[in-house]
């Protein structure tokens, strides 16, 4: 634990090192140590070839290559430019457009509509909801604004989504409280790679609609960063219409991001788009993160949002860039059925898994796991409740190899 000099604490508990970001460069000296076959780093959160490195579209590189410099040097408005909101909601919803009052808002990745949304559907000292297994910086994003996560058990003992802990929580924090923040990382969740079920989504907006009788303000924030790598396209968003019918004071708002879908990870390009009841909460929504897009990070890097507005803007570009991430996809889908198929054989129990970048191990000593076999040049990440693997970044021959050592080390 870090001591504070001159900064002041804040209630933050800051670490002198980012957990992942620690392990990953041990990763990378081992490498540069032993080699790449003798190292399996499964800690970077990118999809990566076979030999470790970057995949980037090859049809999303040649849009890049043709723009000029007001493409990318331009301040873009502080919401987004107007054809990157289309595209954005283009992007999201594909066939299964959502009824209501759309609004769009650019932000810095999906880790922008994050702390947008917390900002301004809670009050400094509320909990936001999220899941008990869950990505390690919506507790960062929170604490960093003066709110605290809260978490539910995602499972139950029958290994299915657990709505009964699901509504307590949300009950029990609206009772404490005058608004909530729910998110909800779905398809492809990380760190497990569940997807909530129709019957899941069914659930939970029947809670919701329950809850939403105390006339207290819901932001139901869908964090669906890994959504265009779950499987098919559609078929993964037929929840989105399912929104629409919640009560009017539920606000849905799709935390979407261009990183994984296009690529796109260091343009930080992303959207928060919400399905408003009313046209009025539609231009609250618009309001108010804006304001909040302007008292943090100003405005967005443009070129991102050029890339996707000449991407939805050629249908024939469109469809090269989705064959290509299907091909991609396929590969990381082969990846995750990989190690999951081994560690039945191996009796290695995983949290219930269909489909992402990660895979996760439950555990009750996941840093001593995770030491061991960095002895082995094995790095993967240690979570509160277990180990987290990135089957995004290793190969498929890792991935058959992983579950087995992983068995011998617990």
């Amino acid at each position: 634990m870090a001591e504070y000099i001159l900064a002041r604490e804040n209630g933050r508990v800051i670490p002198k090192e980012d957990k992942n970001f620690g392990i990953s460069n041990r990763a990378k000296a081992a490498i540069r140590e032993y080699g790449k076959d003798a190292v399996v780093n499964s800690t970077i959160g990118t999809l990566n070839d076979d030999s470790g490195d970057l995949i980037v579209l090859e049809s999303v590189h040649k849009v890049f290559q043709t723009l000029g410099p007001k493409d990318y040097a331009e301040y873009a408005p502080i919401g987004g430019t107007p054809a990157f909101k289309e595209a954005a909601k283009k992007a999201a919803f594909k066939n299964n457009v959502p009824e209501g009052f759309i609004e769009v808002v650019a932000t810095p990745g999906g880790t922008g509509s994050l702390r947008n949304a917390i900002s301004n559907y809670t009050i400094y000292g509320d909990k936001v909801l999220t899941t008990d297994w869950h990505w390690a910086p919506y507790k960062t994003i929170a604490s960093e604004i003066g709110r605290k996560i809260e978490v539910f058990e995602l499972f139950n003992a029958e290994r299915k989504f657990n709505i009964d802990a699901f509504k307590a929580s949300v009950n029990d924090i609206l009772a404490q409280q005058e608004s909530i923040v729910v998110i909800l990382n779905t398809p492809a969740h990380n760190p497990t790679g569940y997807s909530l079920t129709p019957t899941d989504w069914d659930n939970v907006i029947a809670a919701l609609t329950e809850s939403a009788q105390t006339g207290k303000a819901i932001a139901l924030v869908v964090d669906v960063a890994y959504m265009d790598f779950a499987g098919d396209e559609d078929e993964y968003r037929q929840f989105i219409p399912k929104l629409s019918t919640l009560p009017e004071n539920v606000l849905p708002i799709i935390a979407y991001s261009g990183s994984k879908t296009f690529t796109l990870y260091g343009t930080r390009c992303g959207a928060m788009i919400c399905i408003a009841k009313t046209q009025a909460i539609a231009d609250e929504f618009k309001r108010v993160c804006e304001f909040s897009s302007r008292g943090s990070w100003s405005n967005n890097a443009k070129v991102g949002q050029v890339i996707l507005e000449k991407i939805f803007d050629d249908e024939e570009l469109l469809a090269s860039v989705s064959k290509e991430r299907a091909y991609y996809r396929d590969m990381l889908l082969a990846r995750g059925r990989a190690f999951s198929e081994e560690a039945a054989k191996v009796g290695l129990e995983i949290v219930p898994f269909d489909a992402g970048f990660f895979v996760s191990v439950p555990c009750d000593n996941p840093e001593e796991v995770a030491a061991k076999l960095e002895k082995e040049n094995v790095f993967l990440v240690p979570l509160a409740k277990g180990l987290r693997i990135s089957v995004a970044s290793i190969p498929e021959a890792a991935c058959r190899k992983l579950p087995a050592m992983i068995k011998a080390a617990l």
